[in-house]
């Protein structure tokens, strides 16, 4: 048999049918993060609560909720540290304070003089 090769090739089985080869998968990032925020927007779903961002609401400068936080990193009465999903947090100001937290959201007392993110 002319032109035929005993030997398959990486596209093809065993039976000689072409296929289709596979593009490795992304590592958590890339397109499909991309994916889901389109598929947010276009369904008007809140990003903090499909994507897990964080949620910081503030009440003038005395108090401070925050939702959607992975860890406390640091805290003292100048610093609260946190770290979020894809982000860190940090709390800077007087005599602050954590009222409450669960392992879901958290309430910060005390004069904020400044929250940045990093």
């Amino acid at each position: 048999m002319r032109g035929v090769s005993k030997f398959t090739t990486q596209n093809q089985n065993r039976e000689g049918v072409e296929q289709k080869s596979r593009r490795p998968r992304e590592d958590g990032k890339g397109q499909s993060d991309v994916k889901k925020a389109k598929l947010l927007e276009s369904l008007q779903l809140p990003r903090d609560v499909c994507m897990g961002a964080l949620r910081v609401t503030l009440t003038g400068c005395t108090e401070a909720w925050v939702e959607n936080y992975r860890g406390l990193l640091e805290y003292s009465e100048e610093t609260i540290l946190l770290q979020g999903k894809t982000c860190q947090v940090c709390f800077e100001g007087n005599g602050l304070t954590i009222d409450y937290y669960t392992n879901e959201d958290m309430k910060i007392s005390g004069y904020i003089r400044n929250v940045r993110y990093l």
